[in-house]
């Protein structure tokens, strides 16, 4: 019996139901990705308030925003403009390049596991840098160059040692981590050669801090993110056909070595610049991604990765200010201190999918 394919027969004609099925779906999607998205950002806004407004000397809004439009409060005025405030921007400057950074390898490598600390990026930022500080007495602008070259050194031996040829393999971690141990013994060996002042200094910078963040750095670490984090999102289409593959994302009009390539180099810029200013915080860049795609449906979100970054940021800033004993802990403790047990759950949960697979 041949069916009747004349237009406007309902019974054959379940095209427009199934059209109509496609868009619903999508507009749910949209729907709870706005939902999500303006969730983070509350998120971020109150821990920024608490961080700008509380603590041991608490702030009013009204005197806030007095303070902010340049009027001259004692003590309020110099707790609001030299502490409080650089430490919050600084915070959320380096959160949302940490966690966007950390989405990009995630999907890029498509592994939980991929970050720039895990690969090894980080630590080759950190390495140039400390000795930048020690050997050359290297500061502000030239510090942050010698931490975007030896976090770029990295990226590039570790696709070279590892015989991928950019396909994202267990292969590019495992390659990183061995490069970031060898980098974190030369690390150790400076601080042993070197002036003990000059190692003092290093070791509190390598362990990620705010505390002596400066306006000026702040502008850098602005103007770095305001450039490059535009261009990530720019290329985040491109990075999303990447998880599907290399010859799925070819097929679909993306090359995908060039694509890599200037994802690896714009996040090793951005992780690099954040990292020569407030240090390597750690496990920023690892938390980020996996909570994004944990409450945005399992899929992945550059944006709401980085406002997860700096909302993660502030709010160590904040537990180590004054939350925990009587001395102002460094934010890469706290991180550290949340971000390990974290890193074992995901190696579990990654060890358990292998087996089932």
């Amino acid at each position: 019996m041949a069916l009747d394919t004349r237009p406007g027969t309902p019974s054959n004609s379940p095209a427009p139901d199934a059209t109509r099925l496609v868009r619903d779906v999508r507009r749910s999607v949209r729907r709870r990705y706005v939902l999500v998205l303006a969730a983070v950002v509350v998120v971020w806004l109150g821990v920024f308030a608490a961080r700008v407004l509380l603590g041991d000397f608490t702030v009013t809004i009204p005197d806030f925003v007095r303070i902010v439009l340049g009027a001259d409060i004692p003590v309020a005025s110099f707790e609001v403009m030299e502490s409080k405030l650089p430490r919050a921007v600084a915070g959320t400057l380096a959160g949302l390049a940490f966690g966007a950074a950390g989405a990009v390898f995630q999907s890029m490598l498509r592994n939980p596991l991929a970050s720039p600390d895990v690969v090894g990026v980080t630590m080759g930022s950190s390495a140039a840098a400390v000795v930048g500080m020690t050997a050359f007495g290297l500061d502000g602008i030239p510090l942050a160059v010698a931490a975007v070259v030896g976090g770029l050194v990295v990226a590039v031996a570790v696709l070279f040692l590892s015989g991928s040829k950019g396909v994202a393999t267990y292969r590019m971690i495992l390659v990183g981590i061995g490069l970031a141990a060898t980098l974190q013994a030369v690390i150790q060996w400076v601080f042993t050669t070197t002036d003990v002042y000059k190692a003092q200094d290093a070791m509190v910078w390598l362990t990620g801090s705010l505390n002596s963040v400066t306006w000026g750095e702040i502008l850098r670490m602005t103007v770095t993110v305001a450039l490059l984090l535009p261009v990530v999102a720019a290329l985040a289409p491109r990075l999303q056909l990447l998880e599907l593959g290399d010859d799925a994302a070819a097929g679909l009009g993306v090359r995908a070595a060039p694509t890599r390539a200037w994802l690896m180099g714009t996040t090793v810029v951005l992780t690099a610049v954040t990292t020569s200013v407030v240090g390597p915080i750690a496990f920023v860049s690892l938390l980020a991604g996996p909570i994004t795609r944990r409450i945005n449906g399992g899929r992945p979100s550059i944006p709401i990765a980085a406002l997860i970054g700096a909302a993660i940021v502030v709010a160590a800033d904040y537990i180590g200010a004054y939350l925990v004993g009587t001395t102002n802990m460094p934010v890469g403790v706290v991180t550290g201190i949340a971000g390990a047990p974290f890193l074992l759950w995901l190696l579990l949960a990654s060890s358990r999918t292998l087996k089932d697979g």
